[in-house]
């Protein structure tokens, strides 16, 4: 019975390789690019390659980035880096739902490598998914996006230095190329990023309180104040409706 179930995980286990391809090939660009900027902006080869190694996260990773080159201190950076993911804790609990029975350790392994990439491909899945599956899916993204980083760090060490200061800017358009197709797609995330950008200046500019700060409290206001009346409008709608 055992080896019966062994095999069927390493079968599993290269099913979630072969899906988690596309993936790879998609994150060599943003990863090469991460670590090329990681490199104009101070970090050590070591501390590229170490954040793409415990975070694993795109969007957190860029903005840390952003963070660090403005000063801003350590908890800021956590606790930003924490607003951003947390939609991480509704993909692990919608995955379960889809999950076989699998020990709580195994779960607990894989749910470290849940990524949107990660998290569509196997929710889309047909039938259930099992630990076999996700550290294959999970195994060659995360592979792909940890040596990409490094590589891109090497890259940017090769480049000339007015060249490397420059390569600052690159971080800003990184946010526009991430924001913008958000913003085409829905009217939602337009408000919320006009409001953020608006708390955001408000008290950055008005002295109100720290940069990190600023960026931590524009965040969750935004996020609030467009939660709430998405909220009511619905309830409205409900009332209206009924």
């Amino acid at each position: 019975m055992e080896s019966i179930l062994a095999v069927n995980q390493a079968t599993e286990f290269k099913k979630g390789i072969q899906s988690g391809i596309s993936i790879a090939i998609g994150y060599m660009p943003v990863a090469l690019t991460f670590g090329l900027i990681a490199k104009t902006t101070g970090l050590a080869f070591s501390e590229t390659v170490l954040m793409s190694l415990l975070v694993f996260a795109g969007a957190a990773q860029y903005i840390s980035l952003s963070l660090l080159t403005q000063g801003i201190g350590m908890f800021e950076i956590v606790l930003t880096t924490f607003i951003v993911n947390i939609r991480h804790f509704l993909m692990s609990a919608s995955l379960n739902e889809t999950a076989d029975d699998d020990s709580i350790g195994a779960r607990m392994a894989y749910s470290f490598g849940i990524t949107d990439e990660t998290f569509s491909v196997a929710a889309t899945r047909d039938g259930t998914v099992n630990a076999g599956y996700m550290f294959g899916l999970i195994l060659i993204s995360y592979s792909s996006w940890v040596i990409n980083s490094g590589v891109g760090f090497l890259i940017g060490a090769g480049l000339p230095q007015t060249l490397q200061e420059s390569m600052s800017v690159a971080l800003y358009a990184m946010f526009v190329g991430l924001l913008v197709p958000s913003m085409k797609s829905s009217v939602k995330v337009v408000f919320l990023a006009i409001l953020a950008a608006a708390f955001n200046s408000t008290f950055t500019l008005g002295k109100m309180m720290s940069t990190g700060w600023a960026i931590v409290s524009a965040t969750l206001l935004s996020a609030i104040i467009i939660e709430w009346v998405e909220t009511v409008k619905k309830r409205r709608e409900a009332k209206t409706n009924g």
